[in-house]
């Protein structure tokens, strides 16, 4: 006679099993049929667009949580921390602008000054000295680099201390990537696992789109383009679970003497800087790190900016700069060769 155990206990998992798979078949279908979101809107001056599968619009949860991003770090708001540390009152910073003040010091000394949040009034008599065709003296920009340096700048029982009381703070390079950073943090709070998160060009991505497919995020190529009316793309980037984020001076330039002068100021010289590289996109883990190193990338120029990306393997860039014979070449990240469409 048989034992009838085995099949005695297989008989009793049989139900389990069923209701294990018909519950992972509901769970998929879930999934595929939850709608997609679509928020929009404006921040910090620039313009966000969010994508996200939930079955309810979280876009006012959205608009706060980037609404707290403005009032600590946006330069634009009069109410702002930043406009206050400015301003040299007094004043208690938050999470946000700690959080934010602290990445931007550790990059700084990564990239040895090329990026630094105290760089604001060179920025800004160049960016004038641009619309009126009148730049600014060496004097005055040797005036200009006394009040520069982000040595200058620290934290202390959380307020910011400042060796001159003229230097002013600007995390416009890594404020955007911070606020795409912070709507990521909300959605996976919510359980959302499938977004795109757009905040001024940075993005941070999750999962899938709505076709089920890795996300895929445009590189524009450098192109002669001061209106941006050409949106022509370089290459496609397969994206997903990174946040990426890119910075340019194809767009914003002047000649002078038969040369290219980029927009981009080096914080060191007080003058734009003046190399081949026309565009720096930095994949990170993080969209405040790839906004801060992007803008690092086009301040050191192409050699630099490798020699820094070989003591980071975790980030991955894709340059874009002008040969020797003036054409559009292009290096990236051999670790970023699968992502990259067409390799």
């Amino acid at each position: 006679m048989q034992n009838p155990g085995p099949r005695k206990k297989l008989l009793w998992q049989l139900p389990f099993l069923t209701l294990l798979i018909v519950g992972s078949v509901l769970i998929i279908r879930q999934q595929q049929s939850m709608p997609y979101q679509h928020n929009e809107g404006f921040v910090f001056g620039t313009s966000y667009h969010i994508t996200y599968q939930c079955d309810s619009d979280l876009h006012r949860s959205i608009q706060a949580e980037l609404q707290k991003v403005d009032n600590s770090l946006s330069p634009f708001n009069e109410r702002s921390i930043i406009t206050a540390v400015n301003q040299n009152r007094k004043v208690a910073t938050d999470k946000m602008f700690q959080e934010v003040f602290q990445k931007a010091m550790e990059i700084s000394r990564e990239t040895g000054g090329a990026f630094d949040i105290t760089v604001a009034p060179l920025v800004n008599a160049w960016g004038f000295g641009f619309k009126s065709g009148q730049h600014p003296s060496p004097r005055q920009v040797d005036s200009l680099l006394l009040l520069v340096g982000y040595e200058k700048v620290s934290m202390k029982g959380g307020q910011v201390q400042k060796q001159n009381p003229q230097t002013m703070l600007d995390c416009s390079a890594i404020a955007k990537g911070y606020g795409a950073d912070v709507v990521a943090r909300l959605l996976r709070s919510r359980d959302v696992t499938n977004f795109m998160v757009e905040v001024g060009g940075e993005i941070v991505t999750s999962g899938v789109n709505a076709k089920r497919l890795p996300w895929k995020i445009g590189v524009t190529k450098p192109t002669d383009d001061s209106l941006s009316t050409c949106n022509e793309l370089q290459t496609v980037l397969n994206v997903t679970d990174k946040a990426m984020a890119t910075s340019g001076n194809y767009r914003n330039f002047y000649y002078k003497g038969g040369k290219k002068y980029a927009h981009t100021i080096d914080p060191k010289t007080g003058y734009p800087v003046q190399h081949s590289l026309l565009s720096a996109t930095v994949l990170a883990s993080d969209c405040a790190t790839a906004d801060a190193y992007a803008t690092s990338f086009m301040v050191l120029g192409i050699e630099k900016a490798r020699s820094v990306l070989e003591r980071h393997p975790e980030l991955m860039a894709y340059f874009i700069y002008s040969d020797e014979k003036g054409q559009n070449a292009v290096w990236f990240s051999p670790s970023l060769k699968d992502k990259v469409e067409g390799q």
